[in-house]
């Protein structure tokens, strides 16, 4: 399943971010929505769930995530909404961890 999130803020170490695997960092941006993919290596074996993946946040619950590769890229989110069928386009798409 996929979720999607309203990027709420970020952290500025994320638009310093200069390595080439990590560049896709310098392009988040505040109010932009992204979509996040739950793939069985993050998911529990016990629950079939991403852990942060905002399951029981509804409407204006302040969600946290740390980018992979540079936990000084950091911010804040909202959930939308919970997608079965992932449909993320290949922009501003993300896998949980």
């Amino acid at each position: 399943y996929c979720v999607e999130f309203r990027t709420e803020s970020l952290s500025p170490h994320c638009a310093l971010e200069t390595r080439p695997y990590a560049r896709w960092m310098q392009y988040l941006r505040e109010g932009h929505t992204v979509c996040v993919a739950c793939q069985p290596p993050a998911m529990s074996t016990d629950t079939q769930r991403c852990s942060g993946d905002g399951h029981n946040a509804h409407g204006d619950k302040i969600l946290h995530w740390e980018a992979i590769g540079n936990s000084r890229c950091q911010g804040t989110w909202k959930k939308i909404r919970q997608l079965e069928r992932c449909s993320c386009p290949l922009v501003h798409s993300f896998i949980f961890t």
